[in-house]
């Protein structure tokens, strides 16, 4: 219960007024968010094919119809070859194709008409717009060849024809376009680095709270109470603890339910390993400043910290990019590791990448936690840092 005491007091300290609110929540969200905005968001565009259709058989209708169906395109139907050219021509559209009359009659003959299309500009969209219709109308030639051969008359090709066409539309059978997962979600690196520093911000604020207490005599008072020493070791670490699992919840629910960001990852692994992060910033706030006295200095040290670890850590740039010397030294801060796991689950990676990131996050959490606990000792005097 004294514990329980201990953390609720530090919670509201923290971000129990508008101003801790509007610094340890609203803050991170909104920068996060406009991260979100600049880097994470796919930019989702609609190829529009423009057409002229002279013919009036089932072939072209198939072939419309299919185009249609697909998610990444949009048919725009014109009269005559002129208005679509010049539609074309005031780069209005993508791709502009013409069908001309007895198309449907070519097809059925077992050849392969090649359709003219119109594009001003060639990108991978119109590339892939010209091979899925040349599959398609390949598809129709051979399926209409095979009807040839099985026709008695040749009165019920066409017949047979249209039947085959039919059952065809329905995709019985389909491809699955499965996403191998090679590479991790472009953004999420800079997404999860911001998120890596705010959590420590906040993180290294609440120790400033308990450094405070120290300078002010207010923890010594604390020791004199009856109240066991690890009540206020735990009371103070959990409160630390809470007020950070505040702001993961905020910021996944902002990113993934409010922006509809896909990290690509799970929720429960996304955040076990945020929450590990946020043990090892714990016991490193607590360990850098029970180095010093003075809570006035405890700011800029923690700035000190936090920037140039978040750096090293490959928060702001791919550690890739750095010398070798620097890559040797984001072994040794946690935002590496962390980086790291999510971009394994991001990857397609299962829970087993996580055993060495959660490892070191561990190791690190314990060491620091370890160190860090010398802060809660009343302090003697105020000088110092």
């Amino acid at each position: 219960m004294n514990s329980f005491t201990i953390a609720l007091n530090i919670i509201k300290r923290t971000i129990g007024t508008k101003k801790g609110v509007l610094a340890h929540i609203f803050l991170p969200c909104i920068v996060i968010a406009a991260v979100v905005g600049l880097l994470g968001r796919e930019e989702i565009t609609r190829a529009e094919i423009a057409y002229v259709n002279e013919d009036t058989g089932v072939a072209s209708e198939y072939l419309l119809d299919e185009l249609a169906n697909k998610p990444d395109y949009v048919l725009k139907s014109f009269q005559s070859e002129e208005v679509m050219k010049e539609y074309l021509i005031g780069l209005k559209g993508s791709v502009g194709v013409m069908i001309p009359s007895g198309f449907t009659e070519g097809v059925l003959t077992g050849n392969t008409p090649i359709l003219q299309t119109y594009e001003m500009k060639m990108s991978e969209a119109t590339v892939t717009i010209k091979i899925n219709i040349n599959n398609l109308v390949a598809g129709m030639s051979s399926t209409a060849a095979r009807v040839n051969a099985s026709a008695i008359a040749q009165g019920e090709v066409s017949v047979n024809f249209s039947r085959v066409l039919d059952e065809i539309k329905k995709h019985r059978i389909s491809a699955v376009d499965n996403d191998l997962r090679l590479y991790p979600k472009p953004g999420i690196t800079t997404v999860t680095g911001f998120t890596l520093m705010f959590l420590m911000g906040l993180v290294s604020s609440t120790v400033t709270r308990i450094v405070e207490d120290r300078s002010r005599r207010t923890m010594a008072r604390v020791f004199s109470a009856p109240v066991r020493a690890w009540e206020i070791a735990l009371g103070n670490f959990v409160g630390s603890f809470i007020v950070g699992l505040i702001q993961i919840v905020v910021v996944l629910f902002l990113t993934r339910s409010v922006l509809n960001y896909d990290y690509g990852v799970s929720v429960l692994p996304h955040f076990l390993v945020l929450s590990a992060f946020m043990l090892v910033a714990m016991g490193l706030a607590s360990a850098v400043a029970g180095l010093i006295r003075n809570p006035q200095n405890t700011g800029t040290l923690n700035s000190l910290i936090i920037i140039p670890t978040s750096m090293i850590g490959g928060c702001f740039w791919p550690i890739s990019f750095m010398p070798d010397i620097m890559q040797k030294a984001a072994n040794f801060v946690p935002q590496k590791w962390a980086i790291e796991a999510v971009e394994n689950l991001s990857a397609g990676a299962g829970m087993q990448s996580l055993a060495l990131p959660m490892l070191m996050l561990g190791l690190m959490a314990v060491i620091l936690l370890a160190i860090g606990s010398a802060i809660l000792r009343p302090s003697e005097t105020s000088a110092g840092l």
